[in-house]
């Protein structure tokens, strides 16, 4: 998808009241001590029963593969058997996606990323037991900068809307870039992390707010703990109690894939981010 120099510029400007916005706001979500935690993990696969003894109240699990070079990552992607397991045991599921970091992050490649990721990531929840109408947390493992957000991040979850829809698009970002997108009205799930994010900063949009990276270990395997900030945040669990939305008229519904697509899906972008300003 081509942006165009005065859009990137427009993007940015836009970007830059949305993270001064949540920069400032110092809003905190209050969570309910009923709701828990659940952890996240990569580097294998802890017993269910093991997750459940360490108190937690389920696991936000990877539906992605390990990339080149990540070979200790064993806990990647999850299987049926383990998420049969963990439900089993009476604790929650979650599906994330994350396959690239960094240089390769996987926003980088823009809209066809995010079609290309979200189809992987489709196929994998699915093979995993995991039902349809559930998000998919897409990973922004970064802290990146607004003209980041406006030429890659935001095409990228555009092109993950055009395969799962917005409905069941998740977000994994820094507060000031949850605030982006929930702005531009992209993703509906948002699951907070810290790098970039102000010191003691919650973001009231968010679901889940990673609070501790590779601290514990369950079982040998170090875990990352996040804590539950509403009722429902994506568990499989609820998928019979969802009731489907209706259509988002404001993502084009032309078919994936095709070239034609592109202008309107920028002109989505530049629609949503210019009313926010």
């Amino acid at each position: 998808m081509h942006v165009s120099r005065r859009q990137l510029f427009r993007y940015a400007a836009v970007g830059g009241v949305a993270v001064g916005l949540g920069a400032t706001g110092r809003s905190v979500a209050a969570a309910d001590p009923g709701l828990g935690t659940i952890v996240d993990y990569a580097a294998g696969v802890p017993s269910a029963a093991a997750i459940a003894a360490a108190g937690h109240v389920g696991a936000i699990r990877y539906v992605s593969d390990r990339r080149p070079g990540a070979e200790w990552m064993t806990g990647k992607p999850m299987t049926a058997a383990e998420a049969s397991a963990l439900t089993g045991e009476g604790l929650q599921v979650v599906s994330c996606y994350q396959f690239g970091k960094g240089a390769t992050a996987d926003w980088r490649g823009g809209y066809d990323a995010g079609v290309t990721h979200a189809t992987r990531g489709l196929e994998l929840h699915t093979a995993a037991g995991g039902p349809a109408n559930r998000p998919i947390y897409a990973a922004i493992d970064d802290n990146p900068t607004a003209a980041e957000f406006a030429s890659m991040i935001g095409p990228y979850l555009l092109g993950w809307h055009s395969v799962v829809g917005r409905e069941n698009t998740g977000v994994y970002a820094n507060g000031p870039t949850i605030t982006l997108a929930a702005a531009a009205g992209l993703g509906s799930w948002y699951w907070q992390h810290n790098w970039g994010t102000p010191k003691g900063f919650v973001h009231p949009a968010a679901h889940l707010h990673q609070i501790e990276i590779d601290k514990r270990r369950i079982e040998g395997v170090g875990i990352d703990v996040n804590t539950v900030l509403k009722a429902d945040y994506g568990q499989w669990s609820l998928a019979a109690d969802v009731v489907t939305p209706e259509p988002d008229t404001s993502v084009p519904t032309t078919p994936v894939g095709d070239p034609a697509a592109r202008p309107d899906l920028a002109s989505t972008l530049i629609r949503t981010l210019e009313a926010f300003s």
